[in-house]
């Protein structure tokens, strides 16, 4: 019986040493509300650590941006009124195979550079065309009367809805094609350009968003009644923000009664849960109570 346990264990750690280190299933590492996961009918917000699997959808708001952490280690940046299609995710003979859909909206295709000897096959439809990476950095949008790609780092192709293919190789060049029409010229951007469509996709420090490492919660009300505390979180959940219930003791004893606090978590100051304060009264007609911080712990 010793024997079997041990070869297990053996067995168990030769799977973890040397097995596949990927899954298909993606997970949100930022999110600058208001911003969406649709799961067959099922609809909620998106907030850090949550997974996306395929065929989900992730849709974003008016002002809202959105990083989503890919398999393989690559990072999707998604930027306001965008909505994305997680279509497939697989490994095959050691090369990671992965299918994307930006039906609108901008995007940003990273990949960290620890991450760029992991051999991949992406691929990005945007609007009409269809972005081939093998590893790069690129960023894309799908507008209402034009696709756009912008190659910044790389090599990537885009097979357009009419005629040939179009190799980007030079930094900065921009690919551009009519709804469901051929390619035009390739143009050059400016460095300019470049900053202003990151700014697009990016979120930065001041903007309001919640992150996987977030410990600051915006308080949105406390409730003897559990009705209204629970009407607030579907308002607030319903507009895109990730609100959450806890009940609290207000007394002790037999006769303990409960309070329902209605918060938003996962905010890295009481500045930025400020910012989604303000959005949130803005977009949802929603006004917050206050932000805060854990006990500091020894």
């Amino acid at each position: 019986m010793f024997k079997m346990i041990a070869r297990f264990s053996c067995l168990v750690l030769l799977m973890l040493f040397f097995g596949p280190s990927w899954a298909s299933t993606a997970i949100v590492d930022a999110v600058q509300m208001p911003a969406w996961r649709l799961r067959g009918n099922q609809v909620e917000p998106l907030f850090p650590g949550q997974q996306v699997q395929e065929g989900d959808r992730v849709r974003t708001g008016s002002g809202a941006r959105a990083y989503i952490r890919l398999p393989e280690g690559s990072t999707l940046k998604l930027g306001e009124q965008a909505q994305l299609v997680y279509q497939s995710a697989a490994q095959e003979d050691s090369v990671f195979k992965m299918a994307l859909n930006v039906a609108n909206g901008a995007f940003r295709f990273t990949t960290a550079a620890i991450k760029r000897l992991q051999k991949r096959d992406v691929s990005i439809r945007v609007g009409n065309a269809t972005i081939g990476i093998r590893g790069t950095d690129v960023w894309g949008r799908s507008g209402k009367d034009e696709d756009l790609v912008m190659l910044i780092e790389g090599h990537v192709e885009v097979q357009p809805a009419q005629g040939e293919a179009t190799q980007l190789v030079e930094p900065l060049s921009v690919f551009t094609a009519a709804k469901g029409g051929a390619a035009n010229p390739l143009m050059k951007a400016s460095m300019e350009e470049l900053k202003a469509r990151a700014r697009e996709t990016d979120i930065k420090a001041g903007d309001g968003a919640m992150r996987s490492h977030g410990k600051v919660k915006l308080l949105l009300g406390r409730f003897d009644d559990e009705q209204k505390a629970l009407a607030l979180w579907d308002r607030v959940r319903d507009a895109g923000f990730d609100a959450r219930v806890l009940p609290i003791k207000a007394e002790e004893g037999e006769a303990a009664t409960y309070q329902y606090e209605v918060a938003i978590p996962g905010f890295v100051s009481k500045a930025e849960a400020a910012v989604a304060r303000q959005r949130l009264k803005q977009l949802a007609g929603v006004e917050a109570d206050e932000a805060s911080a854990p006990p500091p712990t020894n």
